[in-house]
Parts: C-alpha cells; sequence; structure tokens
C-alpha cells in the first residue's frame, strides 16, 4: 500500500488503533466454573533430564549434544513481559489482562512455590519453557511487592529480573530447557497497536541488540538455557509495516540477522537463535491489502548464522486469527476466512504452506520449525473453535511439530486459555483436572509417535546476500579483517564451500554435501583479484576475466563493487582436490543441477550452481562494454582426485 493512500485511509478514520489484531490471550476471560480444585503438586520433581546441552540443529530436527532428538515439548509462562493493559492505574488489577496483575514476573509465584509449580508442569509432559521477558523489565530497578511473591517469600526485596534469574535458575535445575523470549519492549501487553509492534518501536535497533548481548551473556553459564527467540509478533504499527530484505529500519529479515551474529559472537555461542515470522501487515479493511505473512518469505530470503546449526524458525496459529483475518470482532474484522472456518484438508495445506515448508529436507531454508504460540480456552463452547483444536493438535502430532502452548499459568477465575489456573489458596485446575476438554486433544499430542534417538548428519545448504552490505559468516575469516576494504563481501560460514552464485543481485550457495568441511585447520586464505593463478592453457571461459583460486584451495566468497566481480576468496583444503574441471555458464539462464539441491536461492535472477561431488574453483565474468559485469560462470572442479 502506498504511504499516502494509508495517511489518507488513517485521518479519514479515527479508529484505526483498534483495527489491528489484539493478542491471542487478549481475549475476554470466561470465569472458570470447574469444581473446587486440588491442591498444589507438593512432590518432588523428576530428577533433571538425561538430554544434555546445548542444543543444536540438524536438518528440520533439533538435537542434544550427543546428537539426540530433542523435540521441544514447550508452553509459554508467561508474566515477565507486562500484563498491563495501557490505561489506568497500573496498581488496580482490572487494568490487566484477564484481572491478573503480573507485576513483570512470571506468573503464579504469588499463589504456588517454585517447587509446586514445577510438579506440576512435570506432570504435563512438558519438557521445555518459552520464557518472555519485556526490555523494561531488565532495566527495573524497583522491587516486586511483597504479594507478587506471596507462596515463595525467598524472593521478596528482589527486581523483576533477579526473580526472573531465580525461574531460571529453577527451571533448569528441574532439567527443563529454557527458550529466552524478548516478548515486548515496554511492560505493556501484547499484541495490537501497543508500542510493541517492533523491535525497536521505542527503541533503537542496537539497544535491542544490546539487550540481547546482555541477557545471553547473563545466562551463558547455565547450559539449559538453550534458545534465543528474538522478538514477539513482528507487526504494523499505526503507520508501517515491517518488512523482510528492503534494508531499511522496518526489515525484520536484517534485525534478527544482526541480533543473531551478536548474540553469537558476543553473547553466548551456545544458544538456537528463534527467528518467528512476521505476524501481520496491511491494514484489516475489506479491499485493502492485509495478510499474515509467517514465513512465507524465507522461501526467497532465509537467514545464514555463523553457525550453521542453529537456526530455528517459529510461527503462532490460533483459530480466531486467519491468513488473511486479523482476529478481530467489530472494527477491523474483514470477511476472510479464519483457521476455525477451514476445512481440516485446508487447514492442514494452509500450515503447510505459512510454515511447516520449512521443514523440506535440502532447501538453503531448511530448519526446524517451533510454533511457539497455539491455544484456546477451558471454557470455549464453539463447535468451530473446538474442532480447530482438535485438528491442530493432530496436524502438529502427524508432522512430529515442536511447539509451545499459550499460556501455561493463570489464575483461576481470570484466564481459562492457561493450562494451569492456581487459586488464591493455592489449589490447582485445569488440564491435569479431568473435567478439561483440551485433555484429550493434549494427550493425542503428547503421546503420538514420535522420532527419537539419534538424528544423522545432514548435508546443510546455505544462502549468501549482499544485498545490503556485507554477508561475511565466518568467523575465521572475520578474523582475519577486511580482505577487500570497500567492497561487499560474502563467505560462506564455517564448515561450508560457496557452490553456487547468481549473475546479479550478488546471492551465493553454500553447502557442506558431499565432502563436509573441506577446509584445513590453518588460518590461510587467498584473495584472488587477478588471474595469475589459471594454468597455462587453461582458460576455461575465453574472453572473460576468471579469479580461479591456487591449485588445492577451493571457493568460500566473494566480493563486489556494484554488480561486478571485485574479488575471489579461497582456502586450502585438508586433503587432496580433484583437478578435473568444467565450465558452469549462467549469463543467459539458470544453470543448475537437475536435483535442485539448495532450492532458488536468487530468485527472479540467473543462476548457476555446481554439482553435489564438486567444488567451486574460479569465477568469470566480463568487463566488455555495455555487458553485464556479475558473475557469468563457475568453474565446478570434481572433488576427489
Amino acid at each position: 500500500m502506498q504511504t499516502s493512500r494509508l495517511v489518507k485511509y488513517l485521518t479519514a478514520a479515527g479508529a484505526v488503533l483498534a483495527l489491528l489484531t489484539p493478542a491471542p490471550t487478549a481475549l475476554a476471560a470466561v470465569p472458570a466454573t470447574v469444581p473446587a480444585g486440588t491442591p498444589a503438586a507438593t512432590a518432588t520433581a523428576p530428577a533433571a533430564a538425561t538430554w544434555q546441552p546445548p542444543l543444536s540443529t540438524r536438518g528440520r530436527y533439533v538435537v542434544d549434544a550427543q546428537g539426540q532428538r530433542f523435540r521441544l515439548k514447550s508452553a509459554n509462562w508467561d508474566g515477565a513481559q507486562g500484563s498491563w493493559s495501557g490505561s489506568g492505574s497500573t496498581a488496580d488489577p482490572a487494568n490487566h489482562h484477564a484481572g491478573q496483575n503480573s507485576s513483570d514476573i512470571p506468573l503464579g509465584l504469588d499463589r504456588a512455590p517454585l517447587s509446586a509449580l514445577l510438579a506440576d508442569f512435570h506432570r504435563l509432559g512438558i519438557n521445555s519453557i518459552r520464557l518472555p521477558f519485556a526490555n523494561e523489565m531488565i532495566h527495573a530497578t524497583a522491587p516486586v511487592p511483597d504479594t507478587a511473591v506471596a507462596a515463595n517469600p525467598e524472593l521478596r526485596g528482589r527486581t523483576p529480573l533477579q526473580v526472573y534469574d531465580a525461574v531460571v535458575a529453577a527451571l533448569t535445575g528441574d532439567g527443563f530447557a529454557v527458550v529466552l523470549n524478548n516478548h515486548t519492549n515496554t511492560s505493556r501487553w501484547c499484541c495490537g497497536v501497543d508500542g510493541n509492534e517492533r523491535w525497536n518501536s521505542g527503541q533503537s535497533t542496537g539497544r535491542w541488540a544490546d539487550d540481547w548481548v546482555f541477557m545471553a551473556r547473563r545466562y551463558a553459564a547455565n547450559a539449559r538455557v538453550v534458545g534465543a527467540d528474538l522478538y514477539n509478533e513482528v507487526r504494523r504499527d499505526v503507520l508501517d509495516d515491517p518488512n523482510w530484505g528492503l534494508g531499511d529500519n522496518h526489515d525484520w529479515y536484517a534485525a534478527a540477522q544482526l541480533a543473531a551474529d551478536r548474540i553469537l559472537t558476543e553473547g553466548n555461542p551456545d544458544l538456537l537463535i528463534v527467528v518467528e515470522g512476521i505476524n501481520w501487515t496491511g491494514l484489516p479493511v475489506d479491499g485493502l491489502p492485509h495478510e499474515r505473512p509467517t514465513l512465507a518469505p524465507v522461501r526467497t530470503l532465509s537467514h545464514t548464522l555463523l553457525d550453521s546449526h542453529k537456526l530455528v524458525y517459529s510461527a503462532h496459529f490460533y483459530g480466531y486469527t486467519g491468513p488473511r483475518h486479523s482476529g478481530a470482532t467489530g472494527i477491523g474484522e474483514t470477511h476472510d476466512a479464519r483457521y476455525q472456518d477451514l476445512t481440516r484438508d485446508q487447514l492442514f495445506q494452509t500450515l503447510t504452506d505459512q510454515a511447516f515448508f520449512v521443514t523440506g529436507d535440502g532447501q538453503h531454508y531448511t530448519a526446524p520449525v517451533w510454533i511457539s504460540e497455539f491455544g484456546i480456552g477451558a471454557q470455549e463452547t464453539g463447535a468451530a473453535a473446538r474442532t480447530w483444536f482438535g485438528n491442530i493438535t493432530d496436524y502438529f502430532a502427524d508432522h512430529d511439530a515442536d511447539f509451545a502452548y499459550w499460556p501455561l499459568v493463570g489464575w483461576e477465575g481470570h484466564d481459562d486459555w492457561a493450562l494451569l489456573r492456581y487459586d488464591t489458596a493455592g489449589r490447582r485446575y485445569g488440564l491435569l483436572d479431568q473435567a478439561d476438554w483440551r485433555g484429550t486433544a493434549w494427550n493425542h499430542l503428547m503421546t503420538a509417535a514420535s522420532r527419537t534417538g539419534t538424528v544423522p548428519q545432514v548435508p546443510v545448504r546455505r544462502m549468501l546476500t549482499t544485498d545490503h552490505g556485507d554477508a561475511v559468516q565466518s568467523r575465521r575469516v572475520r578474523a582475519g579483517g577486511d580482505w577487500d576494504q570497500g567492497a561487499s563481501k560474502a563467505a560462506c560460514p564455517d564448515g561450508l564451500r560457496l557452490i553456487g552464485l547468481s549473475h546479479s543481485g550478488g546471492r551465493g550457495l553454500c553447502t557442506d554435501t558431499s565432502a563436509g568441511d573441506l577446509r584445513a585447520t590453518s588460518a590461510a586464505q587467498t584473495v584472488v583479484t587477478d588471474e595469475r593463478y589459471v594454468p597455462s592453457g587453461g582458460d576455461w571461459a575465453g574472453g572473460y576475466t576468471k579469479f580461479q583460486c591456487p591449485a588445492g584451495q577451493f571457493l568460500i566468497g566473494y566480493s563486489r563493487r556494484g554488480e561486478r566481480v571485485s574479488a575471489a576468496l579461497c582456502v586450502p583444503a585438508g586433503s587432496a582436490l580433484g583437478r578435473s574441471g568444467r565450465t558452469v555458464w549462467f549469463d543467459r539462464s539458470d544453470n543448475r543441477p537437475a536435483d535442485d539441491n539448495g532450492g532458488d536461492f536468487a530468485q527472479g535472477r540467473y543462476k548457476g550452481q555446481c554439482a553435489a561431488d564438486e567444488y567451486a574453483a574460479g569465477i568469470a565474468f566480463t568487463t566488455r562494454f555495455a555487458a553485464a559485469p556479475g558473475p557469468a560462470a563457475l568453474l565446478c572442479v570434481a572433488l576427489r582426485p
């Protein structure tokens, strides 16, 4: 949508603030009517789990340090992200979501001891916790009210961050994996037009990344803190949409890449990096563009981190929202279908199209997908909503999905969405009680057949892009300094080699397929800027300028000035390489292997790619007047002598 048209619309419609989606858990809570609850659990929780941190990824799976599958069977323990509705006194519970004043700490600490809460978590069968926080919480200096930790008096006098510390320590000490989640900037309830729309709403991207480095360092010594979920439900504010790859101040792709690199280099290199798709763009008005892009942009622009085994993508699904429905009723409601309006087959196809395509093998975007929010109320009576919950949990079960229910803990009589609710006497209600209709679907999800045991190593493919600057994703190359000052540079993550290039746009494809890590242990590298390494009689691209690696070396990077190739970056192999090569031209059409290994890493542009059993040893381009100066050919050489 054009900005001028949008501003005109906003001027004419004073109620636009109500147009965007309320958070899924911002639905009005229905008072619970279940029978008198049971006392909070007092049994000792199970001993620490046998999984070994840190976690990483192998293809579509999360694995532990021993390569064993670790399925994220999670729930969201919210509260530390804030609960204030945005109007009225923060001291009045009526001005907080569902009447629950969290005091900016995880809910329930006023009602049950930590040990009892954790024992109930174990009874649910979950193994991990998504633990939201607000940037405001990090910097708060006032202690929480004594009443907020009434059931845990040892936490009195602590700041919200210090209480958060204690919760993290308790969870991890009891065997749970913890994923830190930057849910909001301010301690205001999410997720409409509330000042928390983007990671940099009300703060700079630099300040946001600084806070992430702080949090990563804070828990770096705790190996069971396994992940950094970068930001929750990135969405439109009053005037502007977020985007995926435009390179401006609203570019979520670039911001996530920046934060991920800083976390892995300055904070904790062991953390999983969780990148959620875009939750909402456009105005939810019939006839105007609007949608939930979720992970769709990943097909053409995926993240490449410094560690190729740390990326996890995530998405959120609730029945009352839809692929193009904001979830609103009244103002902001459109005639688009909600997820709960879809047939079972339509829902399954939509889930695949919006998120689970990422789990497909052998693509530049292949990664685990964690559905880090979904949920429904215990008092929900609508047939469509109940059917949706059964269908989506069936899909998660059938697809062996990683998931996190929202929310985990609430107050009895306030938020019936919570899996576990506690009254002021510490009695427990919810999913562990037979009266909760959600139990059947939950039990199916938790007990369905799931992959376990060792997950074999699989080849990695990762995209490089110099769309808006450098993409040097190798720690070893970074340690060597700027190898082509003033140029836009790209280098594959350590352990990968360059296997594909685009004719324009500066895109590349990296892999370790068929050979694993080819590079020698030395730090040596060669920056090639002329034809000195082209052997006599070895002109593999006549009439073109050729940047060829020295014998025994292979390509891991490239640089450009504008569209023209500036340099090739080569490194020595740790074992003998083949010498027999072929020229792969791609200046007039695509030239890639028939198996399409890696997928379309430069959509809409010509591209060339070596075969899986080859390495790239050179780049050819032309300097002829009026000719496109981008890469025109690759020298592809057999991996083995």
